[in-house]
């Protein structure tokens, strides 16, 4: 009946109602975003590269190098030469490493030139290797294989040609059309940059900066293996991962990579960036989490002052509800209650819209950002906050149930 009596006093009171459900529920739209959104980045971030102990690549700032050379933010300051890799490759603690160039394109989708190896070696989140939907990795000069939302987006399947584009931008003017690549597998999805990137090999890459008679002479030899054109090997990489035999070792190499006077190169190490990464967002995130709050609160105070205002209107109400027998007290948790109600309504709108909103733009985040966001925000942290939502209307509806509990004492 208790329940019954305050649900049937919120929907005679629809209009005023219906506008401090609207507020609660952007307010709490923004708040839940804020909070998903910035824990699905960091699932996001961190999944996108897993069994990498060292990246190498030019002197630069740690998180530059981060960036471009595992997420495809950003551009790379210059390249590291091809002799410093083979020394990389060759030295004692190193199992396996994959050099990385970069700085072309397709469409807006970044271009990864690399090694065969690069598929067997590279995993992500809890060591996950790359696996095919379809196809398999690239044997031949002109062979590509492209990531899961490239192939959903562009509509690409096994076999289709493609021309890639110099430069990073979404529309160039410099198109390497007489060197078509043959599209030979699409990787399944994995939520990170690998789904948004399409890797080639290394000779491919260089064989479509050659001189146009150079590269229309290569397109004959096209069936023959890679194996079969070493006046292609790269001159430098833009960057270099690596696996080492012994992880004990990473600080030891690092140290011999950074204070090798050679050739200026930086070693990091991909966990230790990533949390500098976050130490740096730290202070926008507290930005955005202290903004949302004080939404919130205000939208709240909103609510307590629409509850005052009610109380005057309602008083033959509370004098109906106190011939029938109620007394003050239980009219006080009525308005606490009618409050609670409106809060968890607008929360259940804010929570519904968030996961629709979500999962139309989905595919937008995750092509413009590289973000993977799980559109389900349903958790124990989502709860927590409802939790303490229904505690600070609790508190924000104490002015109003005690001003109806004075008002039932009257009568």
């Amino acid at each position: 009946m208790f329940f019954r009596l305050a649900s049937k006093s919120i929907i005679y009171r629809k209009g005023s109602v219906m506008l401090t459900v609207i507020a609660l529920s952007i307010s709490m739209l923004v708040m839940f975003g804020v909070e998903h959104i910035r824990e699905q980045a960091k699932v996001s971030f961190s999944n996108s590269v897993s069994g990498v102990d060292i990246i190498v690549g030019t002197r630069t700032g740690e998180l530059n190098l981060l960036l471009y050379s595992v997420f495809r933010m950003g551009k790379p300051t210059n390249n590291m030469s091809w002799e410093a890799y083979t020394d990389l490759k060759n030295n004692a603690l190193v199992k396996w490493a994959l050099p990385i160039s970069l700085g072309d394109s397709h469409r807006g989708y970044r271009v990864f030139g690399t090694t065969p190896d690069y598929f067997e070696y590279f995993s992500y989140g809890e060591k996950q290797t790359l696996e095919f939907s379809n196809g398999n990795k690239f044997t031949r000069l002109f062979d590509v294989v492209i990531g899961s939302e490239v192939a959903k987006s562009l509509k690409y399947k096994l076999g289709d040609p493609l021309t890639l584009a110099h430069g990073i931008g979404s529309t160039s003017f410099t198109n390497h059309k007489d060197t078509p690549f043959k599209i030979v597998g699409v990787l399944k999805p994995t939520g990170t940059a690998v789904d948004q990137t399409l890797h080639i090999s290394l000779q491919g890459l260089e064989a479509i900066h050659l001189s146009a008679p150079k590269r229309k002479a290569l397109l004959n030899k096209d069936q023959q293996p890679l194996t079969d054109f070493p006046e292609l090997q790269p001159q430098s990489v833009t960057a270099v991962m690596l696996g080492l035999k012994s992880r004990i070792s990473a600080f030891q190499l690092q140290r011999n990579i950074n204070t090798n006077n050679e050739e200026p190169l930086m070693a990091l190490l991909p966990g230790v960036a990533l949390s500098e990464l976050w130490q740096t967002l730290s202070v926008a995130e507290s930005t955005l989490r202290l903004i949302s709050s004080l939404v919130i609160i205000s939208t709240l105070f909103g609510l307590s002052a629409m509850l005052l205002a009610s109380i005057r209107e309602r008083q033959q109400e509370i004098k109906l509800l106190r011939m029938i027998g109620a007394s003050p007290l239980f009219i006080y948790w009525l308005i606490e209650l009618e409050a609670l109600l409106i809060t968890l309504v607008s929360a259940f709108i804010a929570i519904v819209l968030l996961t629709v909103g979500l999962t139309a733009s989905k595919s937008f985040l995750l092509t413009q950002y590289g973000l993977s966001v799980n559109a389900n925000i349903l958790s124990m942290n989502t709860l927590f906050t409802v939790t303490i939502l229904l505690v600070l209307t609790f508190l924000a509806a104490i002015p109003p149930s005690f001003m109806a509990f004075k008002e039932a004492n009257r009568r």
